[in-house]
């Protein structure tokens, strides 16, 4: 195809998108997000309880003086003036807004002893961790704001996993080493209900940016996450929506070094034993840069992920594009999930699914060195086996995927289910994606391609096998 009628083809396909009429919107994506924000009209300074603007005193004790204060007083909004402020690990309460304006920047401790260790869930499994840098816990009708940045300060917490990383490869314990090298994130919300996130800037988390995890009724709205500063970060998602429903996500452009946009729902064992699901969730109007995926599902898929829409998304030099990813000991079933009008430029996998992610992570293995050891309780969690088997293996089935453009892409599938599971009903529409190769769907049953093109350069032919009623 010449590269003048692959744009004439590109113009007619986005004139003809802009003109179509999408499926009818699921009623329930009227009731995400916040429902009611009612924050009291008076101030408390953080200058007044002895916070310091210098960037280099600790101001943990003074910051929290200043939220605590707040909420005993019913409530308002806790304000900075402009400076930078070094804090560890902060908590904030119902009715309280902690506004972090223009001018003024957290800092994040690079001190692990400033993130008090509590009782919390991290990547699929319950165990204790450090406190993010800013906790909002089993509270309700609370908000972080403003134009300002929230900096973690991670790249030592990044050097230290390296260091714990090299060590556990050669050890065989890739499986644990993200679960010991602990790491804070910036932002947890964890039990809570009605909290408003919004336009606050995040840069360089320790580990995870934001973590929503147990809660309903949550808006993050027109934040943006900044993580590859100083290096490239392990682990440092952007945003994690973790066993949680009625969530909005809106206006976030995020440049981390894992998943950008996460939905996530316990792992193995323990999530199961949880069994908690994610539901009810819009993702719209975003971007993504750096990073594993635009949007994720999984891996953590033990709990269940449903209703799910995401709309005009846009993925610039992300590694994957749409992503689904667990593993044979995930089980849970990942279903009613929508795609709308995403854009691609420079991504390396257009449709990415595997059932089978990562084994060297995803599975655990005890080596003979420590059989008749002492392990820490974590590693008992996840050493835990799932039975019966086949409660182990996830399901995928039920994705709509419409009006979706892909540009400058390597691979334009990568579609891996389970012969014990195949990817069932998906339905793919209005779909051009230029690639390198067409790629692979395996282990799949029940796809409907409508009005789908896959420009490829080489390796042309999409390459289907062990699959049932699956044609382009």
């Amino acid at each position: 195809m010449s590269f003048f009628f692959r744009i004439f083809l590109s113009f007619f396909l986005l004139g003809t998108w802009a003109m179509g009429i999408s499926a009818k919107e699921p009623e329930w994506t009227a009731y995400v997000g916040i429902r009611k924000l009612d924050i009291p009209d008076q101030l408390f300074n953080v200058a007044d309880y002895g916070a310091v603007s210098d960037g280099t005193t600790l101001n943990t004790v003074a910051i929290q003086a200043a939220i605590d204060s707040c909420a005993a007083k019913g409530g308002g909004k806790v304000v900075f003036n402009r400076g930078k402020y070094l804090t560890g690990s902060l908590y904030l309460k119902s009715n309280v807004e902690l506004h972090v304006g223009e001018g003024v920047e957290l800092l994040g401790s690079q001190n692990l002893v400033d993130y008090p260790e509590i009782r919390t869930r991290v990547a699929g499994v319950e165990m204790m961790w450090p406190s993010a840098l800013i906790n909002v816990l089993h509270q309700k009708n609370a908000a972080v704001t403003g134009s300002g940045v929230i900096d973690g300060q991670g790249k030592p917490f990044w050097d230290a996993y390296w260091t714990l990383r090299e060590e556990y490869d050669r050890k065989k314990l890739r499986w644990i080493v993200d679960y010991d090298a602990k790491r804070p994130r910036t932002l947890l919300v964890d039990g809570c209900w009605d909290i408003l996130i919004k336009d606050v800037t995040f840069k360089r988390a320790g580990f995870w940016t934001l973590h929503i995890l147990y809660s309903s009724y949550v808006t993050i709205d027109g934040i943006r996450v900044r993580n590859n500063i100083d290096g490239h970060g392990p682990s440092t998602d952007g945003i994690d929506i973790d066993s949680s429903s009625w969530i909005l996500v809106q206006n976030a452009d995020v440049d981390c070094n894992d998943d950008n946009f996460c939905i996530k729902a316990g792992r193995d064992w323990d999530g199961l034993r949880v069994n908690r699901p994610t539901e009810y969730v819009v993702v719209q109007n975003c971007i993504s840069r750096n990073g594993a995926g635009l949007i994720t599902f999984g891996s953590e898929t033990s709990g269940s992920i449903r209703h799910v829409l995401a709309r005009n998304l846009k993925a610039l030099g992300t590694r994957s594009g749409i992503r689904f990813k667990s593993a044979t000991t995930r089980g849970g079933v990942v279903e009613d999930i929508h795609f709308e009008h995403i854009t691609m430029d420079s991504v390396e996998i257009a449709i990415e699914i595997t059932a089978n992610w990562y084994p060297s992570y995803s599975y655990a293995s005890l080596p003979k060195a420590y059989a008749n050891r002492d392990v820490p309780d974590h590693w008992v969690t996840i050493l835990e086996p799932v039975r019966p088997k086949d409660r182990g293996i996830p399901v995928f089935r039920n994705v709509s995927i419409s009006h979706v453009m892909a540009r400058n892409t390597k691979r334009a599938f990568y579609a891996e289910g389970l012969k014990e599971s195949p990817l069932q009903n998906f339905f793919i529409e209005n779909v051009y994606i230029e690639a390198t190769e067409a790629g692979t769907i395996k282990y799949a049953k029940d796809w409907c391609f409508k009005g789908v093109t896959v420009d490829a350069k080489r390796r042309r032919k999409l390459r289907i096998r062990h699959s049932e009623n699956v044609t382009l």
